[in-house]
């Protein structure tokens, strides 16, 4: 016997992306006008926040499949936003860096994206907003086995 599916309402992958894309709206307007993808905005963030670092550890950072980094990459320092050098300590990895002109995209649209999740703040209440937080990320604690 099959057991009855949820209703999409109740779904929580379908309330995932519903939320995703509503909390995205705002965020894609302000990368659109400074002319970088929600990717690249990620990747950007992950180096300003955690400094250099190699591109798996970035990947893993920015929720990104390394092959689709890859080409980020070749993007982002296409446009002057980030720096990537050879590791001193072993030659075949790489190290990534924020560049000047990446701090700067982010200091632009600082205001534009924390208007966003002020709003969404203010909408769920403080405590709620944590708490959501808490709850997804105790969804990436989930072992996949």
């Amino acid at each position: 016997m099959v057991k009855d599916l949820p209703r999409t309402s109740r779904s929580l992958p379908i309330a995932l992306l519903r939320a995703r894309e509503r909390v995205m709206g705002p965020i894609r307007t302000m990368l659109a006008d400074a002319g970088i993808t929600e990717q690249q905005w990620r990747v950007l963030r992950v180096l300003d926040e955690e400094g250099p670092q190699d591109p798996t550890r970035i990947s893993e950072q920015a929720c990104l499949l390394l092959p689709s980094l890859t080409r980020i990459l070749q993007k982002l320092e296409e446009k002057a936003l980030i720096t990537r050098r050879r590791d001193p300590d072993d030659r075949r990895k790489q190290i990534v860096e924020i560049a000047a002109s990446g701090r700067e995209v982010i200091a632009q649209n600082l205001d534009t994206s924390i208007v966003a999740a002020e709003r969404i703040r203010a909408h769920l209440g403080h405590d709620e907003y944590e708490r959501l937080l808490d709850l997804l990320n105790a969804l990436d604690t989930i072992d996949e086995n």
